[in-house]
């Protein structure tokens, strides 16, 4: 006989043999859920606690570069004194050969330092060791090691002159990116008709013809460190002109080109006329950033533009930002790249909200969809 529940009511709960079934998750698929979520939750917050760890180590910064390089040269000081310590059987030409290990592990001390020096410029100015370091197994030993048929010399000795190699490519190689970097900024500033100022070398101009003199201070290695200092301080320049160009999108988010320069067709018109700009359509509000670093020049309105923002950089260029709903910023204010100076709207005459961006010279309009372009390319080679 089934049993009955309350007020003549069969319960559910009982099977056919009147037993109660139980209802619900099984206890070990609980448990295993909650040891998976336990374990989620606890790795979760590990990665957070360490992810500023964690980015610097996949970063590749600099002072990891420097110090593996530091800490390899104090182990190969401490090799070279543990030989020194040692007595040999050959005490002549081991003493002499143990003199010359000690001088290139000197060497090597100063070379690491004026590398160190230049690895921090490289680093200041977005050059990363990550791409100046040889590859690995690849043969950059300076000079052909000592043959004292020690083997333990012998091993220093290499050791000595892999490290001098590597720290020599260090220099070489960042030279070389800076070079090609600055070149790459020059090439694409001038075909967009900007002259870029680059610090000339210090080279005589007069005075009277004398003998050169041996200076005890100066060594090629002094000279390679001046040199790559050199391309790093060019380098510099380059970027500072790159950023007093207004080669950088003036708008981001949700926005597209809607217009481009030259001629079209008028909107309210119909007819073929002349478009002194670029349209790129956004929602009323949207911010405007300046495209480049200079002084705001005029905040106001101008017939046709409506509501108006022009900035003028240190070049003698001027970027004109038109239609706008409201401004940010006002007349005589110093803006850098991004700095926001109004927002979208639809002034003056405008079918709809956008804005309109122009860049100027002499009072020309020019096309701004070169500055944008090779603003992107450079961006993207910059890194």
């Amino acid at each position: 006989m089934r049993k009955q529940a309350s007020f003549g009511r069969t319960d559910p709960s009982l099977n056919a043999a009147g037993k109660r079934t139980r209802h619900g998750i099984h206890p070990a698929l609980f448990y295993g859920m909650f040891s998976v979520l336990l374990a989620g939750n606890g790795l979760l917050g590990t990665a957070f606690l360490l992810s500023p760890d964690i980015a610097r180590l996949m970063s590749g910064q600099n002072e990891q570069v420097v110090q593996a390089y530091e800490d390899r040269i104090a182990q190969l000081r401490v090799e070279v004194d543990r030989l020194h310590s040692r007595s040999y059987a050959q005490a002549g030409d081991i003493n002499l050969q143990l003199q010359e290990l000690s001088q290139q592990q000197e060497v090597l001390s100063e070379q690491h330092q004026l590398v160190k020096v230049l690895v921090d410029k490289a680093g200041a100015l977005g050059i990363d060791t990550a791409s100046i370091t040889p590859p690995p197994g690849e043969d950059v030993a300076m000079f052909a090691p000592i043959a004292s048929g020690n083997a333990e010399i012998d091993a220093t000795a290499a050791a000595i002159s892999q490290m001098m190699g590597e720290t020599q490519y260090a220099m070489t190689a960042i030279a070389e990116t800076a070079t090609a970097r600055t070149d790459n900024i020059v090439s694409e500033l001038t075909g967009l008709g900007i002259r870029v100022e680059l610090p000339g070398a210090l080279d005589g101009v007069g005075g009277p013809l004398l003998a050169a003199i041996d200076e005890p201070d100066s060594s090629p290695m002094i000279e390679d460190a001046n040199a790559v200092m050199a391309a790093l301080v060019r380098y510099k320049a380059a970027r500072e002109s790159l950023e007093i160009a207004p080669i950088h999108m003036p708008i981001s988010g949700n926005f597209r080109q809607s217009s481009g320069f030259g001629n079209r067709m008028d909107p309210f018109s119909g007819k073929r006329a002349f478009h002194s700009g670029l349209d790129f359509a956004a929602p009323t509000g949207s911010i405007v950033m300046s495209a480049g670093k200079g002084i705001v020049s005029f905040v106001g309105t101008r017939s046709g533009y409506g509501n108006v923002v022009e900035v003028t950089h240190p070049n003698g260029l001027v970027s004109r930002y038109a239609h706008l709903s409201s401004f940010l910023s006002e007349t005589g204010q110093a803006v850098n790249i991004g700095t926001p100076i109004a927002k979208v709207g639809s002034t003056g005459r405008s079918t709809g909200p956008h804005l309109h961006f122009e860049v100027r010279k002499a009072d020309n309009a020019i096309d701004p969809k070169a500055f944008i372009a090779a603003g992107k390319r450079l961006m993207a080679a910059l890194g």
